[in-house]
């Protein structure tokens, strides 16, 4: 033993008592060596192939090994131990994390961070298609899944925009610290930024806008109303409606092209040349069908000048159907400029309701419970608003029983009804309750041109039934009403009319019904009047007849595509060494077959599609589903049949005859928009009201933004609807954050709805 080893065998030993250390159980191995599912710490063993520990998710477990070898992931809230080999993943312990209910660390006040990771929608994949943008199972940091500023900053603006937020919401403290949290690599951009972001997204959606309008093939309808702020400035609100047939779906879409400040004073002329200008610069101009002007001051000036400059644009008829108003708007005027005739009977009525609501109210209640009525609101009418009216009227007739007992008990004052007053204000009752849930009909999304021709018409034989009442309040009342109603309707009863023969369930049948009622007593009137409406109409069949025969000259028409190139003599297109195929569908196909039997049939006897149009028999939907007919969707269906009628369909029934305009309340700006430079009211007014239909394009798009603009298909109608009505109201939910910025709410006027 005294004789020293070669060097060599020394180191052989040495590495041998090493590994022979390394092999002996430890001490806590040696404890625990009766329970094999002890948990025992790895050993600290260096081991360069070792993988590390990546994901995310073990900054909530920790990896140890038992004494059987295998390895598990103790979570560090609740203690439960999971599976941690090298097949099992990770996916099993998210699952945990997302149910364990133990927070001992939130309680220590500890706060966990969280991982955000932004999804890169790539351009393209590796094998060449549009990418959709992933994020992989696992945590592991990859291109395309790391955090992105400009990304998140689009983001935030869209979302201002969106919900109608308050530009300097960015300054708010709370806000800050809740991104912060959320994201800590997101840099807080400032007010400023956000307002020229959002005018951005204006004049990108702008140019998208312009685009379609400069495609569509049809022509368009617009609507002119007029607005004011709290400052009294004033707006002209000018909005485009008509009906695409992208993708060949035909459906109704109206955008809000502008809303200019006006300066005041300003005349109809004024009016008309502002009008003029915007639709040339949106390339509009000479595809206009129709203009409504409701709620337009001096609506007739302006569209007489309209017409002027417009005459050689060769509008519909040469102009003759070129101003109409909404059905709605005449119902109004109607019952607003004839209702003073029964002005007596109305102060008795609101009289006697307000004396009972105010004074004798528990008597009032009393009786009502002794004849067993249901409880109703007994209502008091609001100057100048005919709706008030006749919920006043309706509940004293509904209440008419327990008025008149009241009045039995109350006989020494005069503020009841006689007996004979009663029959009155039923019958004037009877009026208004066919006018009001009219006009509840009217508020429809997309509304075509069609829908309200035969409610129209019930009206207009109603009220010649009501002229001739023995009461002469009410033979002096539907006088008065007959006389504006007819007033009204004969400038939009053309239109509607025209929309009533484009609906195969009715063609000319309504037409021929109606005034034949209407004109019961004049029966040469009644025909003169269907005459002249079928004549005018195929007049008008016979304008588009010659524009589309010179269409059809162009070889690029006869694919009817949105897209010139998309035609069948140009299917390929030669460039360099390759040939690339246009889009074509078989609808396409069938129009270019409907050409050749008309090109190569020209001797025989044809018949126009008018003409077939109106022989064949009517169409009638399956029983049930008459009010959900879709007129679009037919004439999309044999827009090849009728390739003429179509193209008339998908002019006038986009015509905005079909809603209801806003009262001067109504369109006036809130606290906040007032407060803004006009430039940027009409920016974020415009690009709201173009994004509201899309609300998944937060890439490209902005969301629809309720709060902002509700577009009334008829007059631009802009309803101010936010969701921060605390804000509107100047209420505490408003947050102070120093003295006001311009613009501090990014609110802007939705309808319909």
């Amino acid at each position: 033993m005294g004789e020293r080893l070669p060097i060599a065998f020394q180191c052989m030993t040495k590495v041998g008592d090493r590994r022979s250390k390394m092999l002996e159980p430890t001490a806590i191995e040696q404890i625990a060596g009766s329970g094999s599912n002890m948990v025992v710490p790895a050993p600290a063993v260096h081991n360069p192939r070792a993988r590390k520990l990546r994901s995310a998710v073990w900054q909530d477990f920790t990896k140890e090994r038992r004494a059987d070898g295998n390895c598990v992931a103790i979570c560090n809230h609740c203690k439960k131990q999971l599976t941690a080999t090298s097949r099992s993943g990770t996916t099993h312990l998210r699952n945990h994390l997302a149910i364990c209910t133990t927070t001992s660390t939130r309680r220590a006040g500890k706060r966990r961070k969280l991982v955000v990771r932004r999804i890169h929608h790539n351009k393209s994949s590796a094998d060449g298609r549009s990418g959709e943008g992933h994020a992989s199972g696992e945590d592991n940091d990859n291109e395309g899944t790391h955090f992105d500023q400009e990304l998140s900053r689009r983001d935030l603006v869209h979302m201002i925009v969106q919900h109608g937020y308050r530009f300097s919401i960015v300054d708010d403290v709370g806000f800050q610290k809740f991104v912060k949290n959320l994201q800590p690599q997101f840099r807080m951009v400032s007010y400023d930024t956000v307002r020229a972001d959002s005018m951005e997204i204006y004049e990108g959606e702008k140019l998208k806008l312009q685009d379609v309008l400069f495609k569509i093939p049809c022509r368009v309808s617009i609507s002119v109303d007029m607005w004011q702020s709290n400052t009294q400035m004033e707006y002209m609100c000018l909005t485009c409606h008509y009906i695409d047939h992208a993708n060949d779906e035909w459906k109704v879409r109206k955008k809000i092209l502008n809303f200019v400040h006006m300066e005041s004073p300003f005349t109809e002329y004024e009016i008309a040349n502002v009008i003029v200008e915007k639709l040339h610069g949106w390339g509009i101009d000479r595809k206009l069908a129709a203009v409504v002007l409701d709620n337009c001051s001096g609506g007739e000036l302006v569209a007489r000048e309209l017409l002027r400059v417009l005459q050689p644009r060769r509008p519909l008829l040469n102009g003759d159907l070129f101003q109409v108003r909404s059905c709605a708007h005449i119902l109004n005027l109607t019952v607003q400029e004839s209702w003073e005739q029964a002005s007596e009977i109305t102060d008795r009525v609101r009289k006697m309701i307000t004396y009972v609501k105010f004074e004798k109210f528990q008597k009032f209640q009393d009786i009502s419970k002794l004849l067993h009525m249901d409880q109703k609101l007994l209502v008091v009418d609001s100057p100048d608003n005919w709706s008030s009216l006749y919920l006043m009227f309706e509940s004293a007739c509904y209440y008419h029983d327990v008025l008149v007992r009241l009045a039995e008990q109350e006989g020494h004052y005069d503020v009841f009804l006689a007996a004979a007053d009663w029959a009155d204000v039923k019958a004037l009752t009877e009026i208004l309750d066919v006018v009001y849930h009219a006009m509840e009909k009217f508020p429809v999304e997309n509304p075509t041109a069609n829908l309200y021709f035969n409610e129209m018409c019930e009206i207009h034989v109603l009220l010649r039934t009501w002229h001739n009442s023995p009461s002469p309040v009410v033979a002096k009342v539907a006088g008065q009403m007959l006389s504006k109603f007819e007033g009204y309707w004969d400038l939009t009863r053309p239109i509607m009319a025209f929309a009533s023969i484009l609906d195969p369930r009715y063609k000319m049948k309504s037409i021929e019904y109606f005034f034949r009622l209407i004109y019961a007593d004049e029966q040469f009137t009644a025909k003169s009047t269907i005459d002249v409406i079928q004549n005018t109409f195929h007049n008008l069949y016979n304008d588009y007849k010659h524009q589309s025969s010179d269409s059809w000259k162009n070889s690029s028409v006869l694919c009817y595509s949105r897209n010139s190139s998309s035609c069948m003599g140009s299917m390929y297109s030669n460039g360099d060494d390759s040939k690339t195929f246009s889009r074509i569908t078989l609808s396409d196909a069938r129009r270019g077959l409907d050409q050749y039997i008309q090109e190569t049939s020209s001797g025989q006897s044809l018949k126009s599609d008018l003409e077939m149009y109106l022989e064949e028999a009517v169409y009638r939907p399956k029983e049930g589903n008459q009010d959900n007919f879709d007129i679009l969707g037919w004439w999309k269906t044999f827009a090849a049949k009728y390739p003429v009628l179509s193209q008339m369909a998908r002019d006038i029934l986009a015509i905005p005859v079909s809603t209801i305009p806003l009262d001067n309340d109504a369109r006036t700006l809130n606290e906040y928009l007032s407060t803004m430079d006009p430039l940027t009211v009409q920016g974020l007014v415009c690009a709201q009201d173009w994004l509201r239909e899309d609300p998944e394009g937060i890439r490209s798009e902005f969301y629809q933004i309720p709060s902002l603009v509700v577009v009334k298909i008829d007059i631009c109608l802009i309803m101010i609807d936010f969701p921060f009505a605390s804000a509107v109201a100047g209420s505490g939910g408003q947050a102070n954050d120093g003295a006001p910025h311009g613009d501090e709410l990014i609110v802007v006027p939705s309808q319909n709805r």
